[in-house]
């Protein structure tokens, strides 16, 4: 299963890579967008923290994801974000044979405080592809009020909405 797991998350990396293939500097950095006036690449950035809390956390067994580094030159620089996701990429797919027959401590905060709860590897990495999904929806909405157009099969979409409902991007 965990071969899988990676395998789907880093299906959905390649739609960033994809993504950020095609789109210019400017509108990776746009902010005109409300009612947030996020980036693209804020939500890539955002994307990769939540990746790089669970692989800095991973050896202690202790990940937080309120602990995330904010890099910001992945929210203005693409090719650094590209970079990133890459190497994300190569970490996850080191996984693939490591024990993970035992659980790990995930801290969040989801409104009342921090609370510390119980995750498989398997589970964390499947709750940071549907964050990854999620954020890629955001961005899609933010490419349609720029005008932007891109062909990226799939992206910011479940892989359960039927194809025939999908639309846009």
């Amino acid at each position: 299963m965990k071969k899988t797991v990676i395998s789907s998350i880093n299906t959905t990396l390649d739609q960033a890579i994809c993504l950020l293939k095609t789109i210019d500097i400017h509108n990776y950095n746009e902010t005109c967008v409300g009612p947030y006036h996020s980036s693209i690449g804020s939500h890539i950035r955002h994307t990769l923290d939540f990746f790089d809390c669970i692989i800095r956390g991973l050896d202690s067994n202790e990940i937080d994801l309120t602990s995330r580094q904010r890099d910001e030159v992945l929210a203005v620089d693409p090719i650094a974000a590209l970079q990133c996701i890459r190497s994300v990429q190569h970490t996850l797919k080191s996984y693939i044979d490591t024990n993970t027959d035992y659980l790990l401590h995930v801290t969040d905060d989801m409104g009342c405080g921090k609370i510390t709860v119980n995750y498989t590897l398997e589970s964390i990495l499947a709750h940071a592809n549907s964050h990854a999904l999620h954020h890629y929806a955001i961005i899609g909405y933010i490419m349609h009020s720029l005008g932007i157009s891109y062909e990226i099969s799939g992206f910011g979409y479940n892989p359960t909405t039927p194809v025939t409902k999908r639309t846009g991007i």
